[in-house]
């Protein structure tokens, strides 16, 4: 079952060609920035699967890992849509929050747990990841 979805004003559609039956959240501070909340709910589709359509923009910058983030948004209202990067191969990251049926669709991981603000509890039964996986958490 394709998923789609729109942004804020409607001038940008997105269509995930693929079915995800789980979502991730993620803390880290430049999806914070993005989102301008607490984190990111995201699916990790293949790129041949996605389709964004409209007025969109892109912002390029590097994260914390030195890759660069190809962020795309709504050209119109702003609103984030996906983000592209290296580590995720084949792969990008399409937020979830503009795509309705993934207001029932289950978290099961959460990653950069290191950035979760204080206030804001772990999901229960999610995978709960200190930054991204394969990285370690420092001994202190």
């Amino acid at each position: 079952m394709p998923h789609f979805g729109n942004c804020l004003c409607g001038a940008t559609t997105v269509i995930i060609a693929s079915e995800h039956k789980e979502q991730i959240v993620c803390h880290c501070v430049d999806c914070q920035l993005t989102s301008g909340s607490h984190a990111s709910t995201n699916i990790l589709p293949l790129i041949k699967d996605v389709k964004i359509t409209g007025d969109v923009k892109q912002y390029d910058s590097k994260a914390a890992s030195g890759n660069t983030v190809s962020r795309l948004f709504c050209g119109n209202c702003g609103s984030a849509l996906a983000h592209k990067t290296p580590v995720f191969g084949e792969a990008m990251a399409v937020q979830t929050g503009n795509l309705p049926d993934f207001r029932k669709i289950p978290v099961t991981v959460e990653l950069f747990t290191k950035d979760r603000w204080s206030n804001i509890p772990a999901v229960e039964g999610a995978v709960q990841a200190w930054a991204m996986p394969g990285t370690t958490k420092p001994k202190l």
